[in-house]
This record gives structure tokens, C-alpha cells and sequence, in this order.
């Protein structure tokens, strides 16, 4: 199980074992897949609040770690062109830094695993339209078909007749996850704010609460070491506390550096040293056989 080191960072107690293997040549890095994980925020008396999910303590990964909507690209999410709206599949591609197909993946697997694990759907049955309430039956039968991936995005949205509103994300940020990780993820980090008539639930299998939270709130429940996060989710939290509204950080979005953020572990006088570019509040010194410090 993980353990948290400085205040609640998400820690596993297997990484300093892979980490010394790797510096070895004993392990080969796994290739990471493609993710996207989405930001959802809503305006409050005291800023904007970011929904949040604590993932099941039995889960392999980041068990009991507090995260946001997100998960892995469907093969599908680029397999035909889908309904969209917003800035063109080249303008994605140029900001997410891929080919238009893997554009288009990326902000589908987006939207999709918003509606998948928090209920709330960014599309419309028009360019500048979104969906409203979308908790009934039919609406559940649909959600439950994707996440067991009977139904595909793309075939959804065409049942439904709605079109995907790409205008209503913004690009983040990028992390890969470690090279001595054995489950990887290149992973898109998105703002979106919650649609007007919409509203989050705990539609997920993977998570055990869900809460809205303010990005200071939640920093500040990290630092006392009481709610557990991976560095990407710390990070970003700490990146929207400057933001008064949900409107001023998606204005914010198209300027951010999307340069993907992957940690790296260097041998030094005996100890590893593992860090995050750019992000020097992750740095940990492992000793030989130790604990990071």
C-alpha cells in the first residue's frame, strides 16, 4: 500500500527497490499510455471550488489518493470523426502537441470520462449548446454502456444527435508518470467549468467520495498530511489558488506550458535523488534501503 511523505504526497514503498533497478538496467521503462483528466470547476462566495474524487484504497494505483475525473484514451476515441465544436482538430493537435487523430482521442477521452465518472457531459445538441440534466435512466443506460466499453463516444454522441463542445476545455498541463512506475500514463490535465443545469455525482467504481473543494482548501489538507495526492494533482491545485473564478482560469488555459512534466532519478553520493523539473517541492533523497526523506 502507498504511504505519504511530505504532508500527503502519494508515496509507493515499492519505488526506491524499481528505482535502483532501473539505474541498473534491470528494469525497461513501460511505455505510458495516453490520458486525459479534467478539472471541473464552479464558482463559490470564496473563488472557484474543483470536484474531486478519493480513489478506493484497494485500487493498484494511487489507492486512497485524492484525483479528478479522468482515465485512459478508448482505441475508439479516434477511430471516425466525431461531432465537435470549438477550435479545430489541427488548432488541438498544434496545443496538445500530437497528430489530429491523437487530438482527437485526448479531448474525447476528456469529455467522455467526465461523463463516465462524474456525470457531467460537455456537448450539445448545437455548437454553442449543452446538454442540461443528464441523471435519468436513459442517460445511465448510455453512461454504463461506455464505461464497459459497449458503446463507443463517437457512436453515442451520434445516437444522441449532440456535438462535442471543445471550446468548453482548456489544456493545462501534461505529466507523464516515472519511468520506474509499472503502470504509465502520458496524461493531459484540462479546465472545464460545470454547465449551467448539470451537476456532479459519484458515478465512478474507482472512487469511494467525491467532494468540491476550494484549490486552497484542498492544498491546505495536503499539507497537514491529511488528504493523500500524487505531485500532478498537488501541483495543479497549488496553480489554480491565483484564479478568482472558473472563467479566469479557463482564460488562462491557452498560455500554459504543456512541456510534459517527468520525473527523473539520479544516483548521488549513494542516494537516489528523485525530481520533478520544475517542481522542487517533490525532490526526495532516498538513502540506499532507506525511506526518502
Amino acid at each position: 500500500m502507498a504511504n505519504a511523505q511530505a504532508g500527503g504526497q502519494w508515496y509507493p514503498p515499492e519505488w526506491p527497490e524499481r528505482i535502483r533497478a532501473l539505474a541498473s538496467g534491470e528494469l525497461a521503462p513501460v511505455t505510458p499510455k495516453r490520458a486525459a483528466t479534467v478539472m471541473l470547476l464552479k464558482d463559490t462566495g470564496d473563488g472557484p471550488a474543483v470536484h474531486m474524487l478519493r480513489r478506493r484504497t484497494s485500487m493498484a494505483f494511487a489507492g486512497g489518493a485524492y484525483a479528478y475525473p479522468g482515465g485512459g484514451v478508448d482505441p475508439r476515441d479516434d477511430d471516425r470523426h466525431v461531432r465537435w465544436a470549438g477550435p479545430s482538430l489541427d488548432w488541438w493537435a498544434d496545443r496538445l502537441g500530437v497528430d489530429r487523430a491523437g487530438a482527437q482521442a485526448i479531448v474525447c477521452a476528456a469529455v467522455r470520462e467526465t461523463y463516465e465518472e462524474a456525470g457531467v457531459l460537455l456537448a450539445g445538441p448545437a455548437p454553442h449548446a449543452v446538454v442540461g440534466d443528464t441523471t435519468g435512466a436513459d442517460w445511465e443506460a448510455d453512461r454504463a454502456a461506455l464505461v464497459a466499453r459497449e458503446l463507443s463516444f463517437a457512436e453515442f454522441l451520434d445516437r444522441r444527435g449532440l456535438v462535442l463542445r471543445s471550446d468548453l476545455l482548456g489544456a493545462w498541463t501534461r505529466w507523464i508518470t516515472p519511468e520506474f512506475e509499472p503502470r504509465r500514463y502520458d496524461t493531459w490535465f484540462f479546465v472545464a467549468a460545470l454547465p449551467e443545469g448539470q451537476r456532479t455525482r459519484n458515478a465512478s467504481t474507482e472512487a469511494d467520495r467525491t467532494v468540491w473543494t476550494t484549490p486552497r482548501e484542498a492544498a491546505d489538507g495536503y499539507d497537514r498530511g491529511e488528504l493523500l495526492m500524487m505531485p500532478p494533482t498537488i501541483a495543479t491545485l497549488r496553480q489554480l489558488v491565483a484564479y478568482g473564478t472558473a472563467a479566469q482560469a479557463l482564460d488562462a488555459a491557452p498560455a500554459r506550458d504543456l512541456t510534459p512534466v517527468l520525473a527523473s532519478a539520479r544516483l548521488v553520493d549513494g542516494e537516489i535523488v528523485l525530481s520533478w523539473p520544475g517542481h522542487d517541492e517533490f525532490t526526495k533523497h532516498i538513502p540506499t534501503g532507506g525511506a526518502p526523506a
